[in-house]
């Protein structure tokens, strides 16, 4: 305790002796961060003199005190004090006591919670808010030096060039170029559609395609069919058929196949069936090396306390999902349902406004995207083949890191796979690579055809990344 009042009373005698480093302090401490009384009056008065243009000395720090501080302590500060040149180093000292002062303060605190038989789950979710709150106070992160900001803008070019740091990629290249490379480091991503459209599957492709750790909250959807899914993709089987067990001998081979395939994924699932923010970023903190948080979906997390209005709580919840991808310098990409107004609409692509019951989702968020597909609007017809993959469009409509866009994708339904793929003219039939050698093998066996179709799947998305990669070389306007 010595030491710390030492320090601290080294820090108002170094604003005493000379008031122009007062503003070398205030980057670092508040007056919060000090412990005697008087210290915290000398400090405050000097700030609010400062603040208003009046001198800031003995004199007026002591006739602002108003009786508070007298004229003998703060002629022994000025005394006392070494030298005002060292007072950074003095309140840095200053401000980790007081850091340490409050983690003290709450871990008394979670320990008279706990004897109080409260709610664990409510405690962690406090105790990390908290500790947010203690990190943020510490001020000397508050702020940078144009200086500062350049040389950390240069250090992030680097890590672009090096091709390992900036933003993580989807693995469709389409979108990644209208993004600006891929979704970006602590930034909050929108992926939005009416039910049914493909929201979880497209999120569940982009999962596996991350390179490296990535955490998947599904709030919708239970584990089991979540990994249903995502062994339909890889092995070219009806996600329906696998989580119902209608399997033959062969098609057992393939999920096995699969399965090997996936379980070397570096992808995280969540086992709660229900998430705060906060419950979202004490599982994140779990992952080592977290490349993209990904969750489904917005309407079902639960806001961190009760509000009256709804819409108070989605706000909340936005809010508080920016500052988790800030927090943790990755980004979030969060699924959200589309309201009804699109349906009364001639046209049913939908726009910025159908987000309007997601509170302030759409303002916080760095880059909103649609998934449409005009045939979801189509009544479905009995001749339909249902290994004929459905035209979907990725709407960027809003990107604050790049351009605003359409890309294609061809989504085949019943095995979950989403390929890239150029979007038909205005007017023309939607077709595609994809789909031209999906339909070849039909009025075979369904065992050869879900087998052709896989081959194919994997041919198509080859031959459309060849594709992709001569139109990018031509498109001289990509950022990357």
């Amino acid at each position: 305790m010595t030491d710390t009042i030492y320090n601290e009373q080294s820090v108002i005698g170094s604003i005493l002796i000379d008031a122009d480093c007062l503003p070398a302090v205030t980057g670092l401490l508040t007056a919060d961060d000090f412990i005697i009384e008087a210290d915290k009056a000398i400090y405050g008065a000097a700030l609010e003199l400062s603040r208003r243009g009046d001198p800031v000395d003995p004199v007026t720090i002591v006739d602002w005190c108003k009786g508070n501080v007298s004229r003998e302590y703060v002629a022994q500060l000025m005394e006392t004090t070494p030298t005002a040149a060292n007072v950074e180093a003095y309140a840095k000292l200053v401000r980790k006591e007081s850091m340490r002062r409050s983690l003290r303060a709450l871990s008394a605190c979670i320990d008279g919670r706990a004897s109080d038989m409260d709610e664990p789950g409510e405690l962690i979710a406090d105790a990390m808010r908290e500790l947010e709150r203690i990190e943020a106070q510490d001020t000397a992160k508050e702020l940078a030096t144009s200086s500062e900001a350049v040389l950390v803008f240069y250090d992030h070019l680097a890590k672009l060039k090096e091709g390992g740091g900036g933003f993580v990629k989807t693995g469709y290249r389409q979108l990644d170029a209208l993004l600006g490379g891929g979704l970006f480091n602590s930034g909050l991503y929108v992926m939005a559609a009416r039910p049914g459209m493909g929201k979880t599957t497209v999120a569940l492709n982009i999962l596996d395609n991350i390179d490296g750790p990535s955490l998947f909250v599904s709030l919708e959807m239970d584990m089991e069919q979540i990994t249903a899914k995502r062994l339909s993709r890889l092995s070219g089987l009806p996600s329906d058929r696998i989580m119902t067990n209608q399997l033959t001998d062969e098609e057992y081979g393939m999920i096995s196949e699969a399965s090997e395939r996936l379980s070397t994924s570096p992808a995280y699932i969540n086992r709660k069936p229900f998430a705060t923010v906060s419950d979202i970023g004490t599982m994140a903190r779990k992952v080592k090396g977290l490349r993209c948080i990904i969750v489904d979906y917005f309407g079902f997390i639960l806001p961190s306390r009760r509000r009256q209005k709804r819409n108070e709580e989605m706000t909340e919840v936005s809010a508080e999902l920016k500052s988790l991808a800030r927090a943790l310098k990755v980004p979030v990409l969060c699924l959200a349902q589309l309201n009804r107004e699109n349906m009364g609409r001639g046209n049913k692509r939908p726009q910025l406004s159908d987000l309007r019951e997601t509170g302030a989702l759409e303002q916080d968020a760095d880059g909103v995207m649609f998934l449409h597909r005009e045939d979801y609007y189509e009544p479905k017809r009995e001749d339909e083949d249902p290994d004929h993959p459905s035209m979907m469009e990725i709407i960027l409509e809003k990107n604050r890191h790049g351009r605003t866009g359409v890309c294609g994708a061809a989504f085949y339904l019943t095995t979950s796979k989403i390929l890239s793929a150029s979007l038909p003219a205005k007017g023309s039939k939607s077709t595609n690579i994809a789909a031209e050698l999906s339909s070849a093998g039909r009025g075979q066996k369904r065992m050869n055809s879900v087998k052709r179709q896989a081959e194919q799947a994997e041919s198509a998305e080859e031959e459309q990344m060849r594709i992709l990669e001569q139109e990018g070389k031509k498109d001289d306007d990509l950022p990357f």
